[in-house]
């Protein structure tokens, strides 16, 4: 079976692989009727085209200049991250989002209008495990890999990894992963 990639921003995905954040915050892209997360363990495809640094908390556009910097969508890709999904939260409301945002590098502006957008459809707090791939395999783009969508999947000479080192090590990630989950139940008491 072919190996699938979640397309994300290169921002967000250098901010995963330095353990700044385990969260990713989505809805899907314009080609797709909704977000959904068929997939337990996948590449992250770094995306540039749609990022903008007024996107990113100001505290964080200095930290990940260099992939803010790119605009430019490379024809060859290189895939430095390898993911599992650890957990997926259906984010409905102003509070869950406001619980959440100390924990990912999103502006709140920007959190708060990808929760509006298609408002029928929840958007997705996914917590994710991330390994840094080495050597990182390269994507030769195609047309294929293109368009607003989330999920492409990669041509058969692109293998799960081999070599991988975790962002974060097993206790870190658990201490991140936790702060997550009692954000939204802080949210949401019951």
């Amino acid at each position: 079976m072919a190996e699938r990639a979640l397309k994300e921003w290169g921002v967000t995905v250098e901010a995963l692989l330095d353990g700044a954040q385990v969260l990713i915050v989505r809805k899907g892209g314009i080609g797709e009727k909704r977000f959904e997360l068929p997939h337990d363990r996948f590449f992250l495809f770094p995306t540039y085209e749609h990022q903008r640094p007024e996107l990113i908390k100001p505290e964080q556009r200095g930290t990940f200049a260099a992939p803010l910097a790119q605009r430019d969508e490379p024809a060859r890709l290189p895939l430095p991250a390898y993911a599992e999904l650890h957990a997926a939260h259906p984010v409905s409301d102003d509070a869950a989002l406001a619980a959440i945002d100390p924990l990912h590098i999103l502006s709140p502006d920007y959190a708060a209008e990808r929760l509006r957008w298609r408002r029928k459809h929840p958007l997705w707090a996914a917590v994710l495990r991330v390994w840094r791939v080495d050597p990182a395999p390269v994507l030769e783009v195609t047309a294929e890999h293109g368009g607003c969508v989330s999920w492409v999947e990669l041509p058969d000479a692109i293998a799960a990894p081999g070599a991988m080192t975790p962002a974060l090590d097993d206790v870190a990630f658990a201490d991140a992963a936790g702060r997550v989950e009692q954000a939204l139940a802080a949210a949401h008491p019951a």
